[in-house]
Parts: structure tokens; sequence; C-alpha cells
């Protein structure tokens, strides 16, 4: 397989206080890859390091072979990495349509109607909303627009922090069967979440972070068997 992106030994510190410790990853085209452990375990700092949202105090990130280390979040955006942040952050004085259309601002082709038609087969509840404030969404559609959002992008990598974070359990369900389609249709993702079992349910391959080190490495199906895995992240014996 292809590899899209890979982290070496990254480092994040904010101030003095180091909270990623030198990891390395990498996720191979068409892959999902999933970053699982608990709060504070340096999953967020992670991934933002990697959408350029923040500068990373050591090591290297490299998308199809080219650093991208110290370019800015804009330049790694046009270059095909797509953030869906934690929280949604969708703009919500803005329309479901406009939240869209600002997804796709770098591109110039002629496909972006194209593109809305197909974000909106995926959740039609947004078609329904298509002209309703963002913020008058319930969270669970504000979390559909987001990554609707960021496949306006046309990305090379998908880059999910939390996808579940404060939704009801039905919700999560739907929108992790959305992101299995993802995978299917070929989308390359690199997904943060607390919620371990539905993470490495969809997941190839799983990395586990604990206080900014990564502690275990594996497919996913052998983490979900693994005793110690299990017992942190699944609540589950060993």
């Amino acid at each position: 397989m292809t590899e899209l992106l890979r982290v070496d030994q990254l480092i994040v510190r904010y101030d003095r206080v180091e909270v990623v410790h030198g990891i390395s990853l990498a996720v191979g085209a068409g892959e999902l890859v999933a970053i699982i452990g608990g709060n504070g375990a340096g999953k967020t700092s992670t991934l933002r390091s990697v959408a350029g949202q923040i500068s990373p105090a050591g090591g290297k990130i490299l998308l199809e072979g080219r650093e991208v280390t110290r370019m800015a979040a804009h330049e790694r955006a046009r270059m095909g990495i797509a953030l869906v942040p934690e929280g949604r952050r969708v703009f919500a004085g803005l329309s479901v349509d406009q939240n869209l259309l600002v997804g796709a601002y770098a591109r110039r082709d002629r496909d972006v109607a194209s593109d809305v038609k197909r974000v909106k087969e995926l959740f039609p509840i947004l078609g329904e909303r298509a002209g309703q404030p963002a913020g008058t969404l319930s969270g669970g559609e504000q979390q559909m627009l987001a990554i609707g959002r960021a496949l306006m992008a046309r990305p090379r990598i998908m880059l999910m922090d939390e996808p579940s974070m404060g939704l009801a359990p039905k919700v999560v369900a739907d929108i992790y069967r959305t992101i299995a389609e993802l995978k299917r249709q070929g989308v390359t993702i690199l997904l943060v979440e607390q919620n371990a079992r539905k993470a490495l349910q969809v997941a190839d391959r799983g990395y586990v972070l604990e206080a900014g080190c990564l502690t275990f490495h594996a497919p996913a199906s052998e983490l979900a068997t693994n005793p110690e895995v299990r017992r942190a992240y699944l609540g589950m014996g060993g």
C-alpha cells in the first residue's frame, strides 16, 4: 500500500509542557487509521499538528513524501489535508449550503455543485436543511455538516477529531456508518477518538496513545482483543 502520510518523531509542547513525546505513525492511501486513548493523551495535539494548527517542537510530517512540517494550515489544506475539528465548529450564521461551499474555497474546478449533491446523498438531512443556519442544527446534524464540509475539499486525507463527542448513541451509530461508507469509497482517514470500541470497529489499524507516548500499534482487530487495551479502553476484562 502506498504511504500517504508519515509522522516521524513528533514532539508537541505548550509553553514548557511537552504533551507529545516523539511519536511516529503512518497512514496508507485508502486506509482508515485510528488513534485511541483517554483524555489528555495527546490525540488532538497530534491531529492539530498534522493539520498545521499548531507548530510541533520537533519531528517531521510528510504528505506523499513531501515535508509539510513548517507549512501553514491553509497551505496544507490546498495540498489535500482536511480537518473535521473537535466540537464541529461549523459557521453558525451561515446556511448549510454556505458552509459546504466554504469547504470548497480553494477549488477552481467546475464540479463543486456535483460534490454538494454527493454530500447531500450521504447526509440527506443536509439537503432538507440546505437554507437553514448551521447554528440551528442539532449536534449530530452539525457533525454531518462538518464531515460534508471537509469532503467538499476533495481531500487526499481526512483528519477526524472525536466525531462521536457529545452525541447520542443512535447518532453516533449513524455517523460511524457514514465513516465506514467513506472508507468503502476509498477515502483515506486518520481518526482520533475516545470511543475506542467504535473506532476499532471501522479502522484498519490503530495506535494507542497514553500520556503523549505510543504504547500499542497493531491491526484494529488485534487491538480489540488485546487484554490491556480491552481493560483500559473498552471497559472489558482481559
